[in-house]
């Protein structure tokens, strides 16, 4: 079966408790379980992770790289959090493995502080998506499953 990874960066585990009138109440187990019954709907495997490590969000995106390589996965939704805003480590490794990826944020980065405005990782994404909440998480494995069909 083809998989979908969905990647997580730094604070991501504590949704749900952190800054809740911004990212509002949902955990990360909830979003888990969200994207497992889209993936199945879509025909797709979740690979579903998340880390507050760098190296290993790398080491993550270049394992996503080779499945898509070998025909086993369409890509990846990656939620990079504040790695966003400064990570050039991980633009280059998107970049390096050509791995198709749907930038997401549950927030709309661009009305908030403006550090939040500028990504590293846009340059490099098929697509990005801002601003729906923990549902941005369905669209954008929807979007990244339509550009995988083409």
């Amino acid at each position: 079966m083809t998989s979908v990874y969905v990647l997580n960066g730094p604070n991501l585990n504590l949704l749900g408790t952190r800054k809740p009138e911004v990212y509002g109440t949902t955990t990360l187990a909830d979003v888990e379980e969200m994207c497992r019954e889209e993936a199945a709907g879509l025909g797709l495997d979740l690979r579903f992770r998340q880390s507050n490590h760098e190296g290993q969000l790398i080491d993550w995106i270049h394992e996503a790289g080779a499945e898509v390589k070998a025909g086993r996965c369409v890509g990846a939704v990656f939620n990079p959090g504040a790695y966003t805003h400064t990570s050039v480590a991980l633009h280059d490794a998107i970049e390096g493995v050509e791995l198709p990826v749907v930038e997401l944020h549950i927030s709309n980065v661009h009305a908030r502080e403006p550090f939040r405005h500028h990504s590293y990782i846009s340059p490099v994404a098929r697509s990005i998506v801002v601003g729906f909440g923990v549902h941005g998480y369905v669209l954008a494995m929807r979007g990244l499953h339509h550009i995988a069909q083409k």
